[in-house]
């Protein structure tokens, strides 16, 4: 998938302004969001960007910033990962995510290994990691497990992996769904199922567990179709958000009558679980 990368310069730059930056932008359709030593990079999908979408709402930040965009066509991202220097990476001392190339890496309960095709989806941005976390306390054991926003599918398979049923995992990005596809193949996993789309393709499904790490605005409005397709007595974790927007999601949760049940927090960004009424 083509997308076009906006970066953003900050003025004076400190991680304070880069997360007011971050969480404001996260009203907007960018994807994702990425940082280097001097920009906040946002990912949107397409060739489409216009500046009008988000000038509006960084002209009233009391910093500065300047903003460059550029399109990034679809690539080889094999050869990206490897000139970026991407890591094994151990989460929780039991989970190990890492790519074919890897010759070094420690041992682990689980080992997970992800085919590089995208730009994003290692396992290394804190809402990934979080999730895995959470899903090894999990008992998905003989559950059926719903991956929404699956990237390259690493919390679909760590959850078969746990001993799953059924996982379905949906993303609107080809590549993702190709790289989820290619990812259990690699990691002989069997009984996951991708599609391609969005929440719209959830139709007479009925999941014991619901996995969402996406972004605050997607998540908030599609929170009651989870609810719809969710069994009772069966538990939601939401990410792909920070700690300060925890309110908003709450106040729509409790609204379906969710109730709270967990959050965890890593550089300010969070997991936020529920549990739905058991009848």
């Amino acid at each position: 998938m083509i997308y076009t990368k906006v970066s953003f310069i900050i003025t004076p730059d400190n991680e304070i302004n880069r997360e007011i930056l971050v969480a404001v932008l996260s009203q907007t359709e960018f994807e994702s969001f990425d940082e280097t030593d001097e920009s906040v990079e946002a990912f949107w999908p397409g060739e489409n960007f216009t500046p009008e979408a988000v000038i509006p709402l960084i002209q009233d930040l009391n910093f500065d910033v300047e903003m460059k965009d550029e399109i990034i066509p679809d690539q080889n991202w094999n050869e990206v990962w490897e000139k970026n220097y991407f890591k094994p990476l151990l989460i929780a001392e039991k989970c190990l995510v890492r790519a074919p190339f890897h010759t070094e890496y420690p041992e682990a309960e689980y080992e997970i290994i992800i085919e590089p095709n995208m730009a994003f989806g290692t396992g290394n941005h804190e809402t990934t990691s979080l999730m895995a976390e959470e899903i090894l306390k999990l008992d998905v054991s003989g559950k059926t497990v719903l991956d929404m926003g699956c990237g390259t599918g690493i919390l679909a398979i760590l959850a078969s992996m746990r001993g799953a049923e059924k996982v379905t995992a949906i993303d609107i990005d080809h590549w993702a769904f190709e790289g989820t596809v290619e990812n259990a193949r690699v990691n002989k996993i069997a009984n996951i199922e991708a599609a391609l789309g969005d929440a719209s393709l959830l139709v007479d499904q009925q999941f014991d567990i619901i996995f969402a790490n996406i972004q605050k605005n997607i998540v908030m409005r599609d929170l009651p179709v989870y609810n719809n397709v969710l069994k009772p007595g069966g538990q939601i974790l939401l990410s792909g958000f920070y700690k300060n927007d925890v309110p908003d999601v709450r106040n729509v949760a409790e609204g379906l009558k969710l109730k709270q049940i967990g959050l965890q927090e890593k550089n300010n960004w969070v997991v936020n679980s529920y549990q739905k009424a058991a009848d």
